[in-house]
């Protein structure tokens, strides 16, 4: 009967889990879905994919008009007006590379959306861990009140009796006001993190926050050499340098194209009028003349201002592939002390298990001691606040495991 009941119990607790981390894995998506400053960095890099489109395209072509006051003379006849259409293009690749650019950067305003993103996942993660553990402790704290009175109202009894001292109740009393009081302190609490949870979610700040009643134990999934392998190849902050980086490269081919000559083709139209002069060709009298293809160069005759380009694009590399590594080491030294804090954490909760079970041990055998004749009834106090000690702590422990992996899997971009 008893393993049934195990069984049952189990049971109950795992699919508690699962249904609090489908809770909060819905809360996630809302987040996706509604946070403003998410949808900002997404638009940003939105409107990044539209400059590739831009520099990727010819400039546009040059049309000119000219009308001659006086029209100068030709054997066909006057010259009226003049209409000439230009197209330049650059040499060859330029676009492409222009397009490897602004492609390049894109790519880097994406990663820093999905940075954004990571970030703000670990934030509502970390917000419901806060709120798991204030939510807890009102409940453990009120099942102390509970207690307590209990013990207040059995300590009059023996006083009624003449076994017990009027000192027990004023104890009990005292213990009773700081308990009172840290339950409102804890209210308080979770009033201001609903509101900060709410509105990361960008929903009502008066909306319910569904708890779970325990919180899961899960562990990291990965060892510590695969996490920081991870870092290093996966962090977002890490690939928007690496795109960057990239960028400059391109940016580097594209000064050295700039300095290489631009071509034009264009097309001249010459409007003709009429003429009564005699010696004029009368069969080509008033024809209008096309002259084609009239083909142009640029010639790049300062020739330091693209070696300074290319120098430029050449120390930003390196400057970016230096804050690259001073990242990688600051990511590092980050995930070290959240990885200690993991293995606290988890440290804690086998300790404030074993530490709860002996202090209710103490308080039941204190109980029936105080029960029997009224002693100890001070240890009962004392006893009784290290099982609400040891409650709070063991589920901060929980709250912090979880915050851990969670900090870990933003820092590896999961």
């Amino acid at each position: 009967m008893k393993t049934k009941l195990k069984i049952i119990v189990l049971l109950l607790v795992f699919a508690n889990t699962a249904l609090a981390q489908d809770i909060l894995n819905k809360y996630i998506e809302i987040s996706a879905e509604n946070n403003p400053a998410l949808k900002g960095k997404f638009n940003e890099y939105m409107a990044s994919m539209e400059v590739v489109t831009q520099v990727g395209t010819l400039p546009d072509p040059q049309l000119v008009f000219g009308y001659f006051i006086n029209p100068v003379e030709t054997r066909n006849g006057p010259q009226q007006a003049k209409i000439s259409l230009t197209q330049m293009f650059p040499w060859f690749g330029t676009l492409n590379i222009k397009e490897d650019v602004a492609i390049d950067m894109a790519k880097a305003k994406y990663e820093a959306f999905e940075d954004a993103k990571s970030n703000l996942f670990f934030e509502v993660k970390s917000s419901y861990f806060d709120l798991y553990f204030i939510e807890r402790g009102i409940e453990v704290t009120s099942n102390s009140i509970r207690i307590l009175e209990t013990f207040k109202n059995l300590a009059l009894i023996k006083i009624e009796a003449g076994t017990g001292s009027g000192v027990d109740e004023i104890r009990a009393e005292m213990e009773l006001a700081d308990l009172e009081n840290n339950l409102m302190l804890l209210k308080n609490k979770w009033f201001a993190h609903s509101v900060k949870f709410n509105n990361l979610l960008n929903i009502d700040e008066n909306s319910r926050i569904e708890i779970p009643y325990t919180l899961w134990t899960d562990d990291l999934a990965d060892s510590r050499q695969a996490v920081l392998d991870s870092l290093k190849l996966n962090n977002h902050q890490v690939l928007n340098l690496d795109y960057i980086i990239n960028s400059f490269q391109s940016k580097e081919k594209l000064a050295k194209k700039n300095g290489l000559p631009g071509i034009s083709i264009g097309i001249d139209y010459i409007a003709i009028g009429t003429t009564d002069n005699a010696i004029i060709n009368t069969s080509q009298n008033g024809n209008d003349a096309i002259l084609f293809p009239k083909i142009g160069i640029t010639i790049p005759l300062y020739r330091k201002k693209y070696t300074a380009m290319v120098k430029e694009a050449i120390f930003m590399q390196q400057a970016t592939e230096n804050k690259k590594t001073d990242k990688i080491n600051t990511l590092e030294s980050v995930f070290e002390k959240a990885y200690s804090e993991y293995l606290d954490a988890d440290r804690r909760i086998v300790l404030f298990q074993k530490q709860l079970q002996l202090a209710e041990k103490a308080i039941s055998i204190l109980e029936s001691e105080y029960a029997t004749n009224a002693k100890n009834f001070e240890e009962i106090l004392r006893m009784e606040k290290r099982v609400l000690k040891y409650s709070l702590e063991l589920e901060k422990a929980r709250a912090d495991k979880q915050a851990s992996i969670a900090f870990i899997n933003y820092l590896i971009g999961n």
